[in-house]
């Protein structure tokens, strides 16, 4: 086989670094992008955050003397050396008591204070479940050996407040102590009047009948509560009035009460003290009407402005290529490139927003009733971008509207053809589901199909399947689970 070399003209799409990078940061989430903007900050010389959008300049010297004691007026006053401390000033004596015109710095405001409060109140230094029973443990007045068996059992219960293992924990703790079945179920019993109630429980029964008994006892119901969770708590899931009658022997009106108060009751007791962290999530889009027309923004939160440091780019010579000169020339080059795709994430996100936004004005007039159908594909072909970039666009992104914060890829959804020719968005119809579910009869609950043939009736026309698929993203049970049995 001969071979020889040949030129070839052809055209072939490049994925060049800048545009891996900005592909790459479109599709990052705010939390995401803010750790990668801190990341090119420390990493790039060249890169810097704009003075108008940081808090101080720290280029420019502050006199922490003449802050300290401007007046509100606006002037500097100067404070002497002859206005020096006293020497038999008062331990306790105020900085008012020597200086007439002293003013308190502003960390003493009343805003100020009010923060501070606000973050003391919010402060986790709340102790686990098994700190708080073990300081209660320590208050009992038992001897050496009860007290290490209280220690046993507090360690068992879970994090929900439950004894694990109950039969294999109480062998154990009999053969290691040398101590009868009784005297280990004594020391359980005052674990379980601890706080919180209905805790050290061994299954919910119990969980539930320690609470009923640290009630008042003439709370309305209790007794009747007390029966049912002794062997009928099935009954009770199930609704089933009837059965509870039958198997109690109480009245209608006498079990309803009773059911109430153990609704109330809480069936996992130690979820209060299980370390949570609630999740803030920070609109990237903000959407208001002003004047009659719905406006688009980016919130300036997530849009840090960045530039490129003056003072490190003037140490740049073009003539020059030492090694120094190209790290400098290499920064530079890639901060441009990261600034460059800031502003084109920027851009492709609010295009699409407001894209969105054109689509869907009819939501954010009326609800979730009049959502229209949306596909990647229509913002798309509307903006002269690829799917792909729409998609990656909405990824990860909130936006806030006067109805709530959504996410962008809320906005999308399927269509379903109405009688009329038209379409309708599956979005709406499952808030067409979760409205008519919400104001059915409890003891004729509405079937798949008496749902899809409502709906018929308002002119759209889905199968029994796709209705029950509906209702099952709305988290909503079937009918014979709604029933209320009477």
């Amino acid at each position: 086989m001969k071979q020889s070399l040949s030129l070839r003209a052809g055209m072939a799409l490049t994925m060049t670094p800048a545009l891996q990078q900005a592909i790459r940061l479109l599709q990052l989430s705010s939390l995401d992008l803010q750790m990668e903007i801190q990341q090119a900050l420390d990493s790039n010389v060249m890169l810097e955050m704009d003075a108008e959008t940081s808090e101080w300049d720290a280029s420019e010297p502050v006199d922490e003397a003449a802050s300290a004691s401007e007046s509100d007026s606006g002037e500097i006053t100067e404070v002497t050396a002859s206005e020096s401390i006293p020497e038999d000033m008062p331990v306790d004596a105020d900085w008012q008591d020597v200086f007439d015109d002293y003013a308190p710095s502003g960390s003493g405001s009343s805003d100020d204070e009010g923060l501070q409060e606000y973050l003391q109140a919010n402060l986790r230094g709340s102790a686990t479940l098994q700190e708080h029973l073990i300081s209660q443990a320590q208050l009992m007045s038992v001897d050496a050996v009860d007290a290490e068996i209280a220690a046993h059992l507090i360690d068992a219960i879970n994090e929900d407040g439950y004894l694990e293992d109950w039969p294999g924990l109480c062998v154990r703790l009999e053969h290691e102590y040398s101590v009868t079945p009784e005297r280990v179920e004594a020391v359980l019993r005052q674990i379980q009047d601890f706080d919180p109630p209905g805790i050290a429980a061994r299954d919910l029964a119990e969980c539930l009948r320690l609470q009923l008994q640290q009630l008042d006892p003439t709370t309305p119901g209790i007794a009747a509560a007390l029966k049912i969770t002794d062997g009928h708590l099935l009954l009770l899931a199930r609704r089933d009035e009837n059965g509870l009658r039958r198997a109690t022997g109480l009245d209608i009106n006498v079990i309803r009460t009773a059911a109430a108060l153990i609704r109330n009751l809480q069936p996992h007791p130690g979820r209060p003290f299980q370390a949570h962290e609630s999740d803030y999530l920070r609109p990237d889009v903000i959407v208001a009407k002003k004047s009659g027309r719905w406006r688009v923004s980016l919130n300036p939160e997530h849009m840090p402005r960045l530039r490129i440091n003056s003072h490190y780019q003037s140490f740049i010579k073009r003539a020059d290529q030492s090694r120094d000169q190209l790290t400098l020339k290499n920064h530079l080059q890639e901060a441009r490139y990261f600034i460059n795709s800031l502003e084109s994430r920027n851009e492709t996100i609010l295009r699409v927003s407001q894209c969105i936004v054109e689509e869907q004005r009819a939501f954010l007039e009326y609800g979730e009733e009049a959502m229209r159908p949306l596909v990647l594909r229509d913002v798309a072909e509307q903006l002269g971008i690829h799917e792909s970039t729409v998609s990656r666009a909405t990824a990860n992104k909130y936006m806030l509207t006067p109805r709530g914060l959504y996410e962008l890829k809320y906005f999308f959804s399927s269509h379903v053809q109405t009688t009329q020719g038209g379409v309708c968005s599956a979005t709406a119809i499952q808030a067409m589901i979760k409205r008519m579910v919400g104001g059915e009869d409890p003891a004729r609950p509405l079937s798949d199909s008496t749902l899809a043939d409502l709906l018929l009736k308002e002119g759209i026309q889905v199968a029994r399947r796709t209705v029950a698929k509906y209702r099952e993203a709305l988290n909503i049970p079937p009918s014979h689970e709604r029933k209320a049995v009477a």
